[in-house]
């Protein structure tokens, strides 16, 4: 559910009723309904409509910050500005462009992560990967269902690790964007390129990542079952790795 609580915060006293349409249907019933349009999709509308109307105040720089947050890139909302230039007004799109060259800055991660967006740095898990990688959940912490997009920056994979069950269980890696690899113990690597399905059994010894030079995402699913827990182990060989092209 998106919270906020803008209008409340700016307008609780002079406009009550007017701050409560705002923070809880606006955005608490509108902007949060499950499955009709993601929150990236309802961002660009969101930016289209507010630049197409000539709208280039603080609004608009919340919402391209709110854009970017949910997953639209730099070069995504280069491409949207510059389209919506030729239908919404070339001095309209002129200052998108300069608010939102202040908000993506010079960040090279903004670019990647796919569809889903790149999430926050995967911190808590930051012990088992050789380099950086980011986390961004798809679905709900309580959903049966888990569903993460992870981003690796290039070189980056995770350790050898099992996905026990007693029932069930396992993983689907899906490529998402970039270039990756995946290995299952006692087999070959797998590259993975966007659309590539990897199935990975539970109690299997495997690892997967970014190839050496690109950014990798995958959304990884991961299979209900009973007894679920995560074991993890060595790091994978170094000089395998690098000789992998």
């Amino acid at each position: 559910m998106v919270k906020q609580t803008a209008g409340r915060d700016q307008l609780g006293e002079f406009a009550p009723k007017f701050a409560e349409l705002n923070d809880d249907v606006l955005f608490g019933e509108v902007w949060s309904r499950e499955g009709q349009l993601p929150l990236k999709t309802r961002s660009i509308v969101t930016i289209t409509a507010l630049i197409s109307k000539g709208i280039t105040d603080s609004s608009l720089k919340y919402h391209l910050m709110t854009a970017k947050k949910n997953g639209v890139s730099k070069s995504e909302m280069a491409e949207i500005l510059t389209h919506l230039a030729f239908y919404a007004g070339w001095p309209n799109a002129w200052a998108a462009f300069n608010m939102a060259k202040e908000i993506y800055g010079d960040d090279e991660t903004s670019g990647h992560g796919g569809f889903f967006g790149m999430g926050e740095p995967n911190d808590g898990f930051a012990q088992y990967f050789t380099g950086n990688s980011y986390l961004n959940p798809v679905t709900k912490e309580d959903d049966p269902l888990q569903i993460h997009n992870v981003t690796f920056e290039p070189g980056c994979i995770n350790h050898w690790h099992i996905h026990h069950a007693s029932k069930g269980g396992g993983q689907v890696l899906i490529g998402v964007e970039g270039e990756g690899w995946c290995q299952i113990e006692g087999q070959d690597p797998i590259k993975i390129l966007p659309g590539t399905i990897v199935e990975v059994p539970a109690g299997a010894k495997h690892w997967h990542g970014a190839s050496k030079n690109s950014w990798f995402s995958h959304l990884a699913f991961m299979i209900p079952g009973e007894d679920l827990s995560n074991e993890w182990l060595e790091p994978v060989d170094e000089d395998f790795y690098n000789a992998l092209d």
